[in-house]
């Protein structure tokens, strides 16, 4: 039996007055995933545990079948796996991502509004030059700088304090930061570092080309999602199976990586709404030749939520669906031994531009059904799923991959 995991990040929302009272998911046209909600099973999945701040970290930590509760220690430690950053066991990793803030009075972080998370999408090639000329700056004994991909990269403060609260740049989008400061003991170190970033980034020639050609400026960087190294039980040991996971961002190349996967890179796999998406799908289907498990991972729909962008959110979706779905369906159909796991892992819907905990909607095809396993009929794949009856529930997440498997 192969396993394929298809997870579109943040694809879904909820209802918009500008799509007619429904939500992005429902106004796409998705035809590929509506085939298997209609003859798939459908269910729904809290893959966010009460407590916990929703995000892709602990949401796909729990598809992946842990328990976040168990096993989760902060997001900036999963992608310094992938990136191969060596944390000692006092070390912190921080989230650092690079962002376009906009001054409402003096040049003070504290007077100013989180205009962009992303810093308009921060070409790597622009963003590793960035975080080198920083760490060459600002940092110091404990402190360092590791480049990533666009605008998300890592400092690792060694010794550092971990119980700061800080808060997620892309939750405060079009908001005055200066309610949203890191807070608790160490709270200067982190402040003082994002204000010196400040002072120096506009003038470098990265940042002056970038607003040369009408780009946003990465004026700043903004420094969250702190803790300290993962450790856990191996995908191959808890479910006797080997996996490979696709995906273009570190987060979850470094759940792939701490739960033993193989990470398969694709080239032109962005994270944004022009990532290579069919090639995304081919290479789950080579995969799927050495490998018992592909989860492959589309980060493009979160990121339009994020935006607030309602056309970039469909297409995303639109494409997921056409492009990955339906070239999955395609290069299966003449397979009956593979199961299909369909879902977002979050909602990230336009009208809050962030993500929140509702329960997810999921489908799992086989091969090998004749039938529709559910006795809800359905009249496509969306959030209404998770208003119906008689559907498989899953109020613990984690264990959806239990079932998946084993069922």
């Amino acid at each position: 039996m192969k396993y394929i995991v298809l997870i579109g990040d943040g694809m879904a929302g909820r209802r918009l007055k500008a799509l007619g009272n429904k939500t992005c998911l429902q106004s796409a046209r998705t035809p590929n995933m509506d085939r298997l909600a209609n003859e798939g099973e459908i269910g729904k999945a809290r893959t966010v545990p009460e407590g916990f701040e929703p995000g892709s970290d602990v949401a796909n930590l729990s598809i992946l079948g842990y328990d976040p509760k168990k096993y989760y220690s902060g997001r900036a430690p999963i992608e310094a796996l992938y990136q191969g950053i060596k944390l000692g066991p006092k070390d912190i990793a921080f989230r650092c991502n690079l962002v376009n803030l906009i001054f409402v009075g003096d040049n003070e972080i504290s007077n100013s509004i989180m205009n962009d998370y992303s810093a308009g999408h921060i070409t790597t090639a622009e963003s590793r030059r960035l975080i080198k000329f920083i760490d060459g700056k600002l940092k110091q004994r404990e402190i360092k700088f590791y480049p990533g991909v666009s605008y998300r990269h890592i400092m690792v403060w060694k010794g550092g304090r971990e119980n700061i609260s800080c808060i997620p740049p892309h939750d405060i989008t079009g908001k005055k930061v200066n309610e949203y400061l890191p807070q608790g003991k160490g709270r200067e170190v982190i402040y003082n570092l994002m204000k010196k970033s400040n002072e120096i980034l506009p003038s470098h020639p990265v940042n002056r080309s970038r607003v040369e050609r009408g780009l946003s400026a990465a004026n700043s960087i903004w420094l969250w999602g702190q803790g300290r190294q993962l450790k856990m039980q191996g995908f191959r040991e808890k479910y006797g199976l080997n996996g490979a996971l696709i995906s273009a961002v570190d987060l979850t190349k470094g759940l792939g990586v701490s739960v033993g996967f193989n990470i398969i890179n694709v080239k032109g796999a962005t994270g944004y709404i022009d990532t290579n998406y069919v090639g995304k799908a081919n290479a789950a289907l080579r995969a799927l030749k050495k490998y018992d498990l592909v989860y492959v991972h589309v980060e493009a729909p979160d990121e339009a939520g994020h935006s607030g962008n309602i056309r970039d959110k469909i297409k995303a979706i639109e494409d997921f669906d056409s492009k990955v779905v339906g070239t999955v369906i395609k290069g299966m159909k003449k397979s009956r031994d593979y199961k299909i796991l369909l879902m977002p892992d979050h909602f990230t819907p336009i009208s809050v531009k962030t993500h929140t905990d509702d329960p997810v909607p999921f489908v799992i095809f086989s091969g090998h059904m004749t039938q529709k396993s559910s006795k809800t009929r359905v009249s496509g794949y969306s959030e209404n799923i998770c208003r119906m009856k008689n559907i498989r529930v899953f109020n613990k997440g984690y264990k959806l991959m239990d079932y998946f498997i084993n069922a």
